[in-house]
């Protein structure tokens, strides 16, 4: 059905209005965005799902493997790919070398070399709960009963996916969103999506751009019932990738109740929750509520990958106090096991509560808050808006000015061109989001590479821009505006929605926009002090 599916899609590009009309049996899972049906082959060696995960592709694994062929490297190839399409940290290799090469984590003995329990060893699942248990600042202490080790979160989604639901029952989740998690629930799983389309615009309840509320998950959820669609999740990312939102206490119980009205299983993703860089901003796990609504559908996953800085490391954990899902999805460890000696390095790193608060934990927030300044800053100099956040490694972009016609196609040329460029980015189709033109950057970098990369970004948008300008020249009436999110203090140096009426009232708006934008972010005032001048 999904071959058959695709084989009928053609190649062109949607807009938000087009998306919208579209039956939600279309919407489900929108199979062109990750995968690409021309000029595909159907291998006689392959099942139906074979050639069907054989042509699951779309941007992201595109780019990287594009990346993966030509990676830079400063000395080796200079002019090489800079990656600030995957969301890793790389700012703390230094620390981290250093604390898993100390004696304590060399350590082997027979039962590490053996089967474990499948749910992970008790030592590490005890750990796992004393560390959760402080830093989620769980009421009570949390137990290892509940605690079930895998080898990232990836394989968390396929087996929660697999055991929560049965093929063809689907889960909701609000876009943007992370997808990774297409490819765990959907292509592993046979379990679709089904999309709480947000967008950027504040209108009534919404306070900030992309905000998830319960009535946007109420329509979703109704929508899906109407056409006979068994929902049976909710997925819920805090901090939100690629938004970096985090989610107030009020908001997490609101859609924990939610949930709990409609008798739906709630997966809660908090892999970035230490990885908020800035002290105005404070993170609230579920694990820390005082109670939840329905603890025996509330599952909390978290890992090591983002906010330790190793993603080779593949760990994920997962908490749950349902003991018929903890043992289901054990029972999947078998194929997803993290090997015994990692376990136990694993484990050694965790329970160093000082080194990881009074070393690690204060050096990778100063990196990950002055790298992101520095890449804001960059933005703010170009006059792209974006949302100004202080979570994760990532910088959710509008580039919406720089296309004309406003598709989804033309992001994805835009996408293209930065790769050209030697420069991999991370598009808004590729998170399912509902407006062509948002992109992802990662800041979580060097800042050789950080200013390498935004160099050739500016040299990009800046020939667009003059593109732009002489299309608009031969045609100075026809500039299409439409789209653009509204002014608030959430999205910074976002011009005022309005229809335009010429290309000079648009332009001359521009100019005023980043003439005020020069002289809020210069410095000039605090160097040329009156003292100075006297």
């Amino acid at each position: 059905q999904a071959l058959s599916e695709i084989e009928g899609m053609g190649g062109r590009g949607s807009s938000l209005q087009e998306m919208r009309v579209r039956p939600l049996a279309k919407r489900r899972v929108d199979l062109h965005s990750f995968c690409n049906p021309s000029n595909f082959q159907r291998s006689p060696y392959l099942s139906a799902r074979g050639n069907f995960a054989n042509m699951f592709q779309g941007s992201t694994e595109e780019g990287y493997k594009a990346y993966h062929a030509d990676k830079y490297d400063e000395d080796k190839n200079p002019n090489g790919i800079i990656n600030f399409g995957t969301s890793e940290n790389k700012l703390c290799f230094d620390l981290m070398s250093k604390r898993l090469t100390q004696a304590d984590m060399n350590h082997i003995d027979p039962s590490l070399l053996q089967y474990p329990d499948w749910k992970g060893h008790l030592f590490l699942r005890e750990e796992v709960a004393r560390f959760l248990t402080y830093y989620c600042k769980a009421p009570a202490p949390l137990k290892a009963e509940n605690v079930i080790v895998l080898n990232g979160c990836g394989s968390l989604f396929s087996a929660l996916a697999t055991v929560l639901c049965d093929p063809g029952e689907a889960v909701l989740i609000a876009t943007p969103f992370y997808g990774g998690i297409t490819q765990s629930i959907f292509l592993y799983g046979n379990v679709k999506l089904v999309y709480v389309y947000l967008d950027s615009k504040i209108t009534g309840t919404s306070t900030r751009p992309f905000q998830l509320t319960v009535e946007k998950l109420e329509k979703a959820l109704q929508d899906a019932r109407a056409e006979g669609v068994s929902v049976r999740a909710l997925i819920l990312l805090n901090p939100q990738n690629p938004l970096g939102d985090i989610y107030s206490l009020s908001e997490l119980r609101d859609y924990l109740e939610f949930a709990k009205r409609h008798e739906l299983h709630v997966i809660v993703d908090e892999i970035y929750m230490l990885s908020v860089f800035d002290e105005s901003a404070t993170f609230h796990s579920v694990l820390g509520m005082d109670r939840l609504p329905d603890p025996q559908r509330t599952h909390v996953m978290w890992g090591i990958t983002k906010d330790f800085a190793v993603s080779g490391i593949r760990f994920g954990t997962l908490y749950t106090e349902n003991q018929d899902v903890a043992n289901a999805v054990a029972s999947l460890c078998y194929f997803h096991g993290v090997c015994g000696p990692v376990q136990h390095k694993v484990a050694q790193l965790l329970r160093d509560r000082d080194w990881i608060n009074q070393v690690y934990l204060r050096a990778n927030h100063a990196r990950l808050k002055a790298a992101h300044t520095y890449v804001t800053d960059e933005l703010k100099t170009l006059g792209v808006p974006f949302l100004n956040r202080n979570a994760g490694f990532f910088v959710w972009i509008d580039f919406r000015k720089y296309l004309k016609t406003g598709t989804f196609e033309e992001e994805l040329l835009l996408w293209k061109r930065f790769l050209d460029n030697k420069v991999l980015l991370s598009c808004g189709k590729a998170f399912e989001c509902s407006e062509p033109g948002w992109f992802r950057i990662i800041f979580a970098d060097k800042t050789h590479r950080l200013q390498l990369g935004m160099q050739r970004i500016r040299k990009v948008l800046e020939e667009r821009e003059q593109e732009i300008l002489a299309e608009e020249k031969e045609q100075p009436c026809q500039s299409d505006q439409d789209g653009k999110a509204d002014s608030t203090d959430e999205v910074i140096f976002v011009s005022r929605h309005q229809d335009p009426t010429c290309a000079s009232s648009s332009s001359l708006g521009d100019l005023i926009g980043l003439l005020q934008q020069q002289m809020r972010s210069s410095d000039w005032l605090q160097k040329n002090t009156a003292e100075q001048f006297a």
